[in-house]
């Protein structure tokens, strides 16, 4: 029966180093048992976790599919300076890819896959240049893997929506075409116009009843100001839980009352911050946050991009980068990286059965290691993807 397996020899996460191996029992997608030596229902089938480090699957809560160049011939870096450079770039260069954006958002999202991803949050551009190409690509790879990942597609204004003009009924048609929710960004230090954009964001998101996901590179009090711009729309329309600020700086920009101030007001409106642990940002205050209550997770931003040449879809590549650039070194703090790149980050994208407990969704991965730090530090093939209790990749290979 489909979403019934049998995991034998694994080391469910938390335990300690060395800790004794046990068996998990997944039955209709969900985790119906770990324990020692169970027996092996008729019919279903058995995989060898030889050992590895289970882990609840990842979620890359923050990725941009529709520009990636990942398994492409790579491309020199020719953006100009600046947010507004990276966006021209991109503009000017992403119809000369080799292959058409469905071919290369399946294969990233693949490969995201194999490297134990089961849920993915993409952005895809939607503009007067592209029109809905772009967001139907990452679509299309949607579909095509629907058996192995949960993927949210945002519809995002990444050229603006007042510089842009007309990218409004553009985001209204990507709705309508299966949008999962309306992005938005900089609404002030890019658009110019942070009410404006604000209400035509949100309005957008009432009206078709989607969730909201807005790209704030703005820093220092500018962004702040965001954020509570931000913070009042999603109270005044009642959308708790259904918001996500992606990037945030302003939270590492600001003083520490201030800092305190903001995340108070996420965590009173229930507003989930994505990072994707940038080289240039500060890193966002992840122990503050996470003891506020606010959902935070992890993304990958552009895989191998005209924005970066950075990115190869591994989600434990990611989470090595969160603790690098946090500077982390103790066990605990590597393994709080790694609860952001899994069900922290599932969480922050509405999923709550993401726990690894009986009775949660059997989404899981297996990494060989004989503890999760060494599972980060060490980054070897994953021996094992479960989405719902099927399995979906094996030894880095999607399984067919």
């Amino acid at each position: 029966m489909t979403g019934d397996l049998l995991i034998r020899s694994v080391r469910p996460w938390p335990h300690t180093a060395g800790g004794p191996e046990t068996d998990v029992l997944c039955q209709g997608g969900s985790i119906a048992a770990i324990n020692s030596d169970i027996p092996a229902p008729d019919g279903v089938p058995v995989v060898d976790g030889r050992g590895g480090v289970l882990l609840p699957a990842f979620a890359d809560a923050h990725a941009h599919l529709d520009s990636t160049r990942l398994g492409l011939p790579f491309r020199e870096h020719t953006a100009g300076p600046g947010l507004a450079g990276l966006i021209e770039n991109d503009r000017a260069n992403w119809r000369s890819a080799e292959k058409g954006v469905t071919d290369r958002a399946t294969y990233t999202l693949g490969r995201t896959i194999a490297a134990g991803a089961t849920l993915v949050r993409s952005h895809a551009q939607v503009d007067t240049d592209s029109g809905l190409e772009r967001l139907e690509g990452v679509l299309a790879a949607k579909e095509a893997h629907a058996a192995r990942a949960t993927v949210q597609v945002v519809a995002f204004p990444q050229c603006g929506i007042l510089r842009d003009p007309g990218t409004e009924d553009l985001l209204d048609q990507a709705l309508r075409a299966g949008a999962d929710l309306v992005g938005g960004i900089d609404p002030a230090g890019y658009d110019r116009d942070p009410v404006r954009h604000l209400d035509i964001v949100f309005g957008l998101a009432e009206r078709h009843q989607r969730g909201v996901d807005v790209h704030l590179h703005d820093s220092g009090e500018l962004g702040a100001f965001e954020i509570e711009l931000i913070c009042e729309r999603t109270a005044a329309l009642g959308m708790a839980g259904r918001v996500t600020i992606s990037h945030a700086f302003a939270l590492s920009t600001v003083d520490s009352d201030r800092q305190v101030a903001l995340i108070d007001l996420l965590a009173a409106n229930d507003i989930a911050v994505t990072t994707v642990a940038g080289g240039r940002a500060n890193p966002l205050p992840l122990r503050r946050l996470r003891r506020a209550g606010v959902r935070i997770g992890l993304g990958q931003d552009g895989i191998r991009d005209y924005w970066s040449p950075y990115g190869n879809g591994d989600m434990l590549d990611r989470a090595w980068q969160l603790a690098y650039r946090n500077g982390f070194r103790a066990d605990d703090e590597i393994e709080m990286c790694v609860d952001i790149a899994t069900r922290g980050g599932a969480h922050a994208l509405g999923v709550d059965r993401h726990r690894m407990l009986e009775g949660d969704s059997a989404d899981l991965v297996v990494v060989p290691g004989d503890s999760v730090a060494a599972a980060v530090m060490d980054r070897e093939v994953r021996t094992l993807v479960v989405r719902a209790g099927t399995l979906v990749a094996a030894n880095g290979e999607l399984y067919a």
